[in-house]
């Protein structure tokens, strides 16, 4: 049987970096990208030993070092069977009327944007062979608005849409397509949204948040369901969170 290969984006820290630990365990062929190098190279020696490894060092916002760094893939590589569109950010907690433009084109253009370049230099391959499996990493963000989450919860909003849209137009192709939507999830995501501000280290506090582990576990078990079952949309919250504002803490 053919060793499969997937791509994950946003490798470097987080979900993403978790799961390619976890799909090295099952051999699967690894293309690893993000922005920082350093990173990818730490990782790359890591699993090594376990698979081989591929990384690409571009920002996804980016669409011409996206078709670039994707292009300059190695034949070996080349046919990406897996894609984890995992890159993401979030940016502030303003309300709409005192938001920062910068922080709402951030958002757009890696959650969103960055998403469809990546996609679309990959899913040709897939639709020639027509085999793949696509998952989307989205948020309950997606799934429901809460206070001062406006643009990110519109670009996750728009991260479940896309993954429909895909699921329908690559349906004709047998190429699965779905999302898994986490719920508080302990990362360096805080840090970024609060841009450094100490209240970040209390969002986990006072209970048990979802770690990336857990998260690159349910990915693999997506990945490796028989080919006649896709999981189309997955909703995973810690126990102690009931929606985006209900949390129990001690």
């Amino acid at each position: 049987m053919k060793t499969k290969i997937a791509l994950i984006t946003g490798a470097t820290s987080g979900i993403g970096r978790s799961t390619a630990h976890e799909f090295a365990k099952h051999n699967i062929k690894l293309v690893l990208c993000g922005r920082r190098q350093d990173r990818l190279d730490i990782i790359k020696k890591a699993l090594e030993k376990d698979t081989d490894v591929h990384t690409l060092n571009f920002d996804v916002r980016d669409k011409k070092a996206t078709i670039e760094a994707i292009n300059s893939l190695p034949e070996e590589f080349s046919e990406i069977d897996i894609l984890i569109n995992n890159a993401g950010n979030a940016h502030g907690l303003d309300p709409i009327e005192t938001g920062d433009t910068e922080d709402w084109d951030a958002m757009m253009d890696i959650n969103v944007k960055g998403l469809l370049y990546v996609s679309n230099m990959i899913i040709p391959k897939m639709t020639a062979r027509k085999s793949g499996h696509i998952i989307n990493i989205g948020s309950s963000a997606g799934k429901e608005v809460y206070p001062k989450g406006n643009v990110y919860c519109a670009s996750k909003h728009a991260v479940l849409a896309i993954t429909e849209g895909m699921r329908i137009d690559l349906n004709p192709y047998g190429i699965k397509v779905g999302a898994v939507n986490p719920g508080l999830v302990e990362t360096e995501f805080s840090k970024v949204r609060f841009k450094g501000d100490p209240i970040a280290n209390s969002v986990y506090k006072g209970f048990q948040a979802l770690q990336p582990q857990d998260i690159a576990e349910i990915i693999y078990f997506v990945i490796s369901r028989p080919y006649h079952v896709n999981i189309a949309d997955l909703l995973v919250f810690p126990t102690a969170q009931a929606n985006s504002t209900i949390v129990k803490k001690d």
